[in-house]
């Protein structure tokens, strides 16, 4: 997948100068960054899209990019758009591509400021990047790094839906044979799960919640170790808990994927969020008015050991994620 190391990213990060407008800047594990304006603070994320679904192009391009911001507590209320493809590409795929990136903005009330649009040589596929951005009351703020020793994992949708989704999107006929007609075409249709405007927002606004941090590339593996770096703390977490669908059980059948690997698949629109005890019911009462699952996968600790149990046995829960998305999405079983 597309990120760096840790490691390569710290270097990367080392020469940007400290400001004191910035309250929180790059960092790792931050998928938004935030300033102050006033006396509101402003909440920026910017994402690329790129080897999706043709179809849903700019609309996933927008929801990429709002789903951070909103993850931050923040209501995406502006974006801008950047779209570059390859010097062959016909003016129609741009066309197709913006109109639905302008159906997706329109849909969560935000407005497009202003963008890019190019082809360039060395470009082999169309791709694009937005930047969103909205404001958040100070008290309001939510980052993944204040997660709480005793805070419950939330886990909201099944683990690697994105991959199976955008699997039976890009491979109708291999997902209708390793899935069934009915489940293949169903999955087709979940496209909007990879979106968590909404429910992060509302759950934003619920007391108790501390830390928020949607599964992206590198699935909950990335996802979780990210929340913890942040937050400094460990964690123990069950895997007999975790909302694994009998679709991913095939595809790790089908490909001979381990425990790490079936972690690690990409599930933009998961959220993972620390939550205090005493605010589990209502949480649980607002993700089923938005007919969301989820599941508690097990706590945040003080101390810093990262535990996966299984069959009632502790190992070390993987540091490293290793994403699956590639290797399926380009698959000709």
């Amino acid at each position: 997948m597309g990120k760096f190391s840790a490691e390569e990213l710290r270097k990367l990060l080392s020469c940007i100068k400290k400001d004191n407008r910035i309250i929180i800047p790059p960092m790792l594990g931050y998928d938004s960054g935030v300033h102050r304006l006033g006396d509101k603070y402003v909440v920026i994320s910017t994402d690329p899209c790129i080897g999706v679904p043709e179809e849903w192009f700019g609309w996933l391009l927008i929801h990429y990019a709002a789903s951070d911001v909103a993850l931050f507590g923040a209501k995406p209320e502006f974006c801008t758009i950047s779209l570059l493809g390859p010097v062959a590409t016909a003016p129609q795929k741009f066309h197709s591509a913006m109109s639905q990136a302008c159906g997706a903005a329109e849909e969560l009330g935000m407005a497009i400021v202003t963008g890019h649009t190019g082809t360039y040589e060395g470009l082999s596929t169309m791709t694009g990047a937005c930047t969103a951005y909205g404001t958040v009351e100070p008290e309001k703020l939510i980052t993944p790094g204040n997660a709480k020793p005793g805070d419950l994992i939330l886990c909201t949708k099944a683990l690697g839906l994105e991959t199976l989704v955008n699997f039976s999107l890009t491979h109708k006929a291999l997902a209708q044979r390793l899935f069934g007609v009915e489940q293949a075409s169903r999955l087709a249709r979940l496209v909007r799960m990879q979106s968590c405007v909404r429910e992060a927002l509302q759950l934003s606004q619920i007391d108790g919640v501390h830390a928020m941090h949607d599964a992206t590339e590198g699935g909950l593996v990335a996802a979780l170790n990210e929340m913890a770096d942040a937050s400094g703390v460990g964690f123990s977490v069950e895997f007999e808990s975790m909302p694994i669908s009998n679709e991913a059980q095939v595809l790790r059948d089908t490909f001979r994927f381990s425990d790490k690997q079936v972690l690690s698949m990409s599930s933009t629109g998961t959220i993972l969020a620390a939550v205090d005890s005493g605010a589990k019911e209502k949480v649980e009462e607002t993700l089923q008015k938005q007919d969301i699952s989820a599941c508690y996968l097990g706590t945040f600790t003080k101390n810093k050991y990262r535990i996966l149990r299984k069959n009632k046995k502790a190992a070390i829960f993987p540091r490293v994620a290793d994403d699956p998305y590639n290797k399926i999405l380009l698959s000709k079983v």
